[in-house]
């Protein structure tokens, strides 16, 4: 029998406010069952699914390989999420060409109703207010309280995702987000389709991880430091279904092969003065202006009346930033910039970095070898990364801007082997290949019949309606 969506979308704000949402029904999905409604079998995935073996056919009718469909779920909670879907995106195709099609999509936004569909918005309001996102982050983390949660929510939402799903074809799934696993699971459980589309989460976080990101009937899930491990073998997954790659960062940069020399005149910086990078994630989040200010000072001999560095500000979408940082006069070189899709040449054209401790860019500055100077963080799943940087020798933490701007005077001037030694630290703790890390596991894994995602009955058995 074919799923029957229609075409009003319901929302729990819908419900709330009045009339009543027929209860879902585990119809079975056709396009995986090979039945089209009149008997015969369909030409995409259900022609290479086998019901008795519960493996996937890697040919088509025709007896010619087919591609297969990689579903990654993301959202734009902050930018992260799409850079790492991306990143495996592209390697994908790098390693493998045709053989997969990869769509990067946001469930929640295109096919669930309120709050699926709210959450970039309301994410970003709640960090610009932190102690608000501090109560939302540790609130929900207790299992009774993000069960239910995630329960009412695969309740109410449940046909638009699975329409979401049907519209794709997955042979594969790929989770890059804490809430964009349990509803599918849930959803591919009512629909007897765990056994045949493997499931796979890869968490974004370098440490303090929300305990929305572990889920035991994943196939896999990968981790980017054996801190994040720890937490998902105390959550209950088992080290079979655990694997440390890193995380994953787009192949155009760490596997590109940059010259410092070449990279600052292409850039148009100063040729011999040591640079800092200084930025606050996509968003320009942080003590941007205030500790470019600071730099400007601290970068500047007044006994000898020259510079002993430059700067380079990355403002990302903070407009406001770019144009105050714009009207300043400085006695420095500096290089003001918005948001800047080729970080790799930034960095590869910097000697250290001052950064929120945001994970996608820790994990660029170490693939680069650059000291870390972390200023800020975001409550919740930022905390642990100041940790993971210091105590493993690849940086400094200082939350006063004129802390951070003297460290890095120091560090081009009397301290420059201390920053060197900063610098094989972070190579140390780099891991370039994690994106085709995951993607070759995942490959690997396709050509064996055996993996399944597990959805255990004890998550879902409990629920007080039936689904």
């Amino acid at each position: 029998m074919v799923i029957s969506v229609g075409s009003h979308r319901r929302s729990i704000r819908d419900a709330m406010l009045g009339g009543r949402r027929e209860l879902y029904k585990p119809l079975r999905c056709a396009f995986y069952d090979g039945d089209t409604g009149g008997g015969t079998p369909s030409d995409g995935l259900a022609g290479a699914l086998s019901e008795a073996s519960g493996s996937v056919s890697l040919f088509g009718t025709d007896g010619r390989k087919k591609a297969r469909n990689v579903l990654i779920l993301m959202s734009d909670t902050g930018g992260g999420h799409r850079a790492s879907a991306e990143a495996l995106r592209d390697a994908f195709r790098l390693e493998y060409g045709d053989a997969y099609q990869v769509f990067v999509r946001d469930l929640g936004k295109e096919y669930g109703g309120w709050p699926l569909n709210d959450m970039e918005r309301s994410y970003k309001f709640m960090i610009r207010h932190v102690r608000l996102w501090k109560v939302a982050f540790h609130g929900t983390a207790p299992r009774w309280v993000h069960g239910m949660y995630l329960a009412a929510l695969a309740y109410f939402y449940a046909n638009e995702v699975v329409a979401g799903i049907m519209k794709y074809k997955p042979d594969v799934i790929i989770s890059v987000h804490p809430l964009m696993q349990h509803i599918p699971l849930w959803v591919l459980k009512w629909q007897s389709l765990q056994t045949k589309i493997p499931f796979f989460t890869v968490i974004t976080d370098l440490n303090t991880c929300h305990p929305t990101w572990f889920h035991q009937g994943v196939t896999r899930c990968y981790c980017p430091s054996t801190e994040v491990a720890k937490r998902a073998l105390i959550r209950g997954l088992q080290p079979s279904q655990i694997r440390v790659y890193g995380l994953p960062i787009r192949p155009s940069f760490c596997r590109a092969v940059l010259d410092k020399e070449d990279m600052r005149e292409e850039l148009d910086m100063h040729p011999e003065l040591p640079a800092v990078l200084l930025m606050g994630g996509g968003e320009g989040m942080g003590p941007v202006e205030e500790t470019a200010r600071a730099l400007g000072e601290e970068l500047y001999d007044h006994r000898r009346h020259r510079p002993v560095g430059q700067i380079v500000v990355i403002c990302g979408r903070n407009h406001a930033l770019w144009s105050t940082l714009q009207c300043l006069t400085w006695k420095v070189p500096v290089k003001i910039r918005r948001f800047e899709k080729q970080m790799e040449k930034w960095m590869g054209a910097s000697d250290c970095i001052i950064t929120k401790a945001g994970p996608g860019t820790i994990a660029e500055a170490l693939i680069r070898g650059l000291p870390v100077i972390l200023n800020d963080f975001i409550p919740g799943q930022e905390v642990g990364n100041v940790p993971y940087v210091v105590d493993n020798g690849a940086g400094v933490f200082y939350k006063d801007p004129r802390k951070a701007a003297s460290q890095v005077a120091r560090w081009f001037s009397t301290e420059a082997e201390d920053l060197k030694t900063y610098s094989r630290n972070a190579l140390k703790l780099a891991q370039p290949e994690a994106v085709f890390d995951i993607i070759k596991d995942i490959h690997k894994l396709q050509q064996q019949p055996a993996a399944l995602t597990r959805v255990p009955y004890s998550l879902t058995s409990s629920f007080s309606y039936h689904i």
